[in-house]
């Protein structure tokens, strides 16, 4: 962690090799976060590497100078993810009429194949009327879920206890659930 913070530190003071070395450092993790997003989508066409490296075009580090340690740098991978998928959802129901949009569930324990699944798009939807009932709830929707942040981390990232973190999840994902018309 102080690694990531120093390679942010140096970022901001100029140094334009250390946006390349953060990136490099966080890496694996990047990759198991998108890892854990694809896993459960044997037929799909994105990458778990062409996932990471989206994110990276996404986040833009030359420009992140406001981050300041890796807790930051991960919650804004979580929302590029976010953004990647959507996309790429977005561009395969484009090209399907929505017969092959992917699929994630809000499970989260090891995905089940007959488990039931959400539709990334239908899951933007949501998390975007959550964001406009409660911005928390829908960030720590998206670093645990997209980012992949354990509930302590958001609760030091957010500035809050761990049990708020662990309401917050729970009442997010009970809106969720029904705004996507699933029992939750």
């Amino acid at each position: 962690m102080d690694d990531a913070t120093d390679l942010l530190a140096a970022a901001r003071r100029g140094d334009g090799d250390a946006a390349e070395r953060l990136f490099t450092a966080l890496y694996d993790e990047l990759r198991r976060c998108a890892h854990r997003q694809l896993r459960q989508h044997a037929g799909d066409t994105l990458s778990t590497t062409a996932l990471v490296h989206e994110t990276y075009l996404k986040i833009g580090l030359g420009q992140a100078t406001d981050l300041q340690d890796r807790q930051h740098f991960m919650a804004l991978a979580a929302r590029a993810m976010r953004q990647v998928l959507v996309d790429h959802a977005r561009r395969r129901q484009a090209g399907k009429r929505g017969g092959d949009a992917l699929l994630v569930t809000l499970d989260e324990r090891a995905p089940d194949p007959s488990s039931e699944a959400f539709e990334v798009l239908a899951l933007d939807r949501a998390l975007g009327v959550l964001e406009a009932v409660d911005e928390r709830a829908a960030r720590v929707v998206n670093l645990h879920f997209f980012g992949g942040l354990t509930f302590p981390a958001i609760a030091e990232l957010e500035g809050v206890n761990e049990r708020t973190v662990k309401r917050d999840w729970q009442a997010a994902r009970l809106l969720l659930a029904a705004e996507m018309g699933m029992q939750g």
